[in-house]
């Protein structure tokens, strides 16, 4: 669910204190772009799911960015797009992201 060894990475090049400042920025980013994504109209959310996978790859939430890369290509093939599992990925990884490490951002 989450690549423990990109979220070690990321700490260690950008230090705890800034790393806690992204993951806290991408957290409320993210949490905001899912809680739009039954909003976002068929033809706008290609772009959309990218903007999140490209996020959630920085951040390690690996399979939450695959479910959005795989989003991604059936709508630009216009195939439906199981918008729900998407969501229901992320809550997850999340909560796991969170509860291993605690105290590095409010949830």
């Amino acid at each position: 669910m989450i690549d423990w060894n990109r979220v070690s990475e990321l700490r260690d090049e950008i230090g705890a204190e800034d790393f806690a400042e992204v993951a806290a920025a991408f957290l409320e980013e993210t949490d905001n772009g899912v809680a739009v994504l039954d909003g976002v109209p068929d033809n706008r959310l290609s772009p959309h799911l990218h903007a999140l996978k490209g996020s959630a790859l920085n951040l390690g939430f690996a399979e939450f960015a695959g479910l959005c890369q795989a989003g991604e290509t059936a709508a630009r093939a216009t195939n439906p797009v199981d918008r729900g599992a998407i969501a229901v990925c992320y809550a997850a990884s999340r909560s796991a992201f969170l509860v291993a490490l605690p105290g590095l951002c409010a949830s």
